[in-house]
């Protein structure tokens, strides 16, 4: 009886969680995959931000992963904490969608479901009907987990210690807290834990008054995952991690508080244990949120008071492109420039950061790397939309000239953007796979690194200066980074031929002279523009 009960149980929740990630997979794909750009929408309504929590970690299937996300947002300067805390409180609230759908006794539909959406996974034509039948998979595989461990769990109604120790939960419901938490907390999913607590009480193995503790226990344990990614991130990101642990653990306390008429309430909402549970998981974000959104001010008030510090925040989007001005031809070139000042800006943030993670075998950093890297695409896209609207207007022959300089910048900055990403990638390569790098390749490595990034440094300086003194001694200075790179890629290969150094440390060698040379060329590039003015 015992192996029957652990093997049902482990499947089916094997299932569940499987089935929870190909539904995911399928919901962002057929939505489009628009995960970020729906963040990236954001006001400064906390109502606003809520529903965006609500609406992404119903696409993603997962509150920790839509947390994660936000902290790394926020770690990145791209979010302020009133979004982030927002979205965090959405985020509560779009996970007890899943419980709403297991909670019905819809088991008898898990095979077919699963049928229809491998026919259509497999075989459909268009990419949305196969994103459609991979999101039909997952609810299938979803339902059958439930199934196979509600199934399983009935020998458990065998067992009086059993029933004796989940009856513990009604009569002390701190105890069921910190169950239903720490078991979230191991498995790292909020909706699987109340899976399992819907599945018990489908064999009547647990009554509401022991299922709803445990259930407002998972709202506790889901906040691991943010604390985890929160660990030497800034100041705006852990701020969000602390509002998610304080939202939910306030929240429990004043549900235990008014714990006798909130299960009067959801027992009146439904006639089943199961839907019970769920409808608990629900109204208890919902009234959680609706109370923390009218003390929202005092809320940010707090975290700020707890985790002192500047709070960092990156614009989306562009600062300086005014749509307004583009009748005056003069003021939206300079606007543009302040732009491309700012993407330069970011972009070597960018290499540095990357080389960081080489150096240091800092990983910590990739997820801020990844972000930025997507703020520069965007940048440039709008900077060269902006540039061709102003070239609509009458320009002259020297307005029109700079109009040029400026795309050819923006698309230079968009593509050392796009090498440090790739050293970055090399990067972590090289430490997940711990490959050795002996002192010599470290050093020579740094030596290029640190001549390349002064030259983008002082080409930036020089295309904000008009300093053609310094743009010529850039692009001096290129040739010598050539003739460098040469040098030290065939000392490499030598080393490589003479077994002095990993062959797979070396091609990740190579690849980040090359990246760091091509770096060199777009810094060189921008260093024309100004002779060429």
């Amino acid at each position: 009886m015992f192996w029957n009960i652990t093997f049902s149980t482990i499947g089916g929740l094997g299932l569940f969680l499987f089935g929870i990630q190909i539904m995911a997979s399928g919901m962002q794909k057929a939505a489009g995959d628009r995960f970020r750009r729906i963040l990236e929408v954001l006001t400064n309504k906390p109502i606003m931000g809520v529903l965006t929590g609500i609406l992404v970690t119903f696409l993603v299937q997962s509150s920790s992963t839509s947390t994660v996300v936000v902290v790394g947002f926020a770690n990145a300067g791209l979010m302020s904490l009133s979004q982030a805390i927002s979205v965090i409180i959405g985020a509560n609230i779009g996970t007890t969608v899943t419980a709403q759908i297991v909670s019905f006794k819809i088991g008898v539909i898990a095979l077919p479901t699963i049928g229809v959406g491998s026919l259509l996974n497999f075989f459909g034509r268009r990419r949305l009907h196969r994103y459609v039948g991979q999101t039909l998979l997952g609810f299938g595989l979803l339902f059958l987990g439930i199934t196979t461990m509600s199934s399983g769990m009935i020998p458990l109604k065998e067992l009086d210690g059993f029933q004796a120790i989940l009856m513990r939960f009604s009569e002390y419901p701190i105890l069921g807290i910190l169950c239903g938490a720490a078991f979230t907390a191991l498995i790292q999913s909020s909706s699987a834990v109340t899976g399992v607590i819907i599945a018990l009480t489908m064999q009547n193995l647990i009554p509401l008054q022991a299922a709803v503790p445990l259930v407002m226990g998972t709202n506790i344990g889901t906040c691991v995952t943010a604390i985890l990614a929160s660990i030497g991130a800034n100041v705006t990101a852990r701020r969000a991690a602390l509002a998610h642990v304080l939202f939910n653990i306030i929240g429990v306390a004043l549900a235990l508080i008014f714990l006798k008429p909130f299960t009067g309430l959801i027992i009146e909402s439904a006639s089943t244990v199961a839907r019970q549970v769920a409808n608990a998981h629900t109204v208890f974000n919902v009234l959680n949120t609706i109370v923390f959104l009218v003390f929202f001010k005092y809320f940010i008030r707090l975290i700020n008071y707890i985790i002192p510090g500047k709070d960092e925040k990156i614009e989306f989007g562009p600062k300086y492109l005014d749509p307004r001005i583009l009748k005056t031809p003069a003021v939206a070139i300079g606007g543009t420039k302040q732009e491309l000042l700012r993407m330069a800006g970011i972009a070597r943030e960018m290499l540095d950061e990357s080389m960081q993670v080489f150096l240091n075998n800092d990983l910590k950093k990739i997820k801020h790397i990844e972000q930025m890297e997507e703020l520069v695409d965007g940048l440039e896209k709008e900077i060269n939309i902006y540039l061709a609207e102003l070239s609509q207007h009458s320009l002259s022959k020297e307005q029109a000239k700079m109009v040029a300089a400026l795309m050819s910048a923006a698309n230079d900055l968009e593509r050392i953007g796009d090498h440090a990403e790739n050293i970055m990638q090399l990067s972590e390569a090289k430490t997940e796979e711990r490959l050795p790098f002996s002192v010599t390749a470290l050093e020579e490595i740094t030596i290029l690194y640190d001549k390349v990034s002064s030259m983008l440094q002082r080409s930036i300086k020089a295309f904000e200066q008009d300093d053609k003194e310094s743009a010529r001694k850039i692009v001096v200075e290129d040739d010598e980074v050539d003739e460098q790179e040469k040098t030290l890629r065939k000392r490499h290969i030598n080393r490589i031929n003479t077994k002095k150094c990993y062959p797979s440390a070396g091609v990740i060698y190579l690849d980040i002279l090359s990246n760091l040379e091509r770096i060199a060329d777009h810094a060189n590039n921008i260093a024309y523009l100004v002779l060429e003015d």
